[in-house]
């Protein structure tokens, strides 16, 4: 079985990570939710306070199939900030696995230079930092081993993507229907 992982950085849009971490679960896809700080109390950006799983030192980022980053602000930013989280998405992209970002989230890509040439999305304003990608304006887009998604009312479409990407479209049929979507 694939596995998942996705980084809380404090400020993070929770119905961006929440959301995915439910959807990819009700598709029995493991995921485990990782602080990107030392502490596995994190601090959303509408003030809901999430127990990770693990931190960042904690986690083997080798075994996992899928790295997720939600969006928020100032949860991308500090998403950015973290020189460790970024070497290991660009080893991990660099490799061809999948890396996901969703809202503002992709800014840490397009600054690893990891879009340069591709199809992305992201919440409107962000396109700047998208440096190098042809920007869609999308609800969801996918190029190669890059999904990218546009912003919190579009999590369902997003997680839904990670989700066939990961046990295929009859899984996603299976979780979208649950969802009555």
């Amino acid at each position: 079985m694939k596995k998942v992982a996705l980084f809380l950085a404090n400020g993070f849009e929770e119905i961006e990570a929440l959301g995915t971490v439910d959807i990819l679960r009700r598709a029995g896809i493991p995921v485990q939710t990782v602080s990107i700080t030392d502490e596995k109390s994190v601090a959303g950006a509408h003030g809901i306070t999430v127990q990770a799983d693990a931190t960042f030192s904690e986690v083997d980022l080798a075994g996992m199939d899928l790295l997720v980053l939600p969006g928020g602000m100032p949860g991308a930013k500090n998403l950015n900030e973290q020189k460790e989280l970024k070497a290991a998405i660009k080893e991990h992209a660099e490799k061809g696995k999948v890396v996901a970002a969703i809202c503002a989230a992709p800014m840490v890509l397009g600054g690893l230079g990891l879009l340069e040439g591709k199809k992305v999305t992201c919440y409107p304003g962000f396109e700047t930092e998208l440096r190098g990608a042809e920007v869609t304006g999308d609800k969801v887009s996918v190029d190669n081993n890059i999904i990218t998604g546009r912003g919190p009312g579009l999590v369902f479409d997003f997680a839904l993507e990670l989700v066939e990407t990961i046990a295929g479209a009859g899984t996603r049929k299976e979780v979208q229907e649950g969802l009555l979507l």
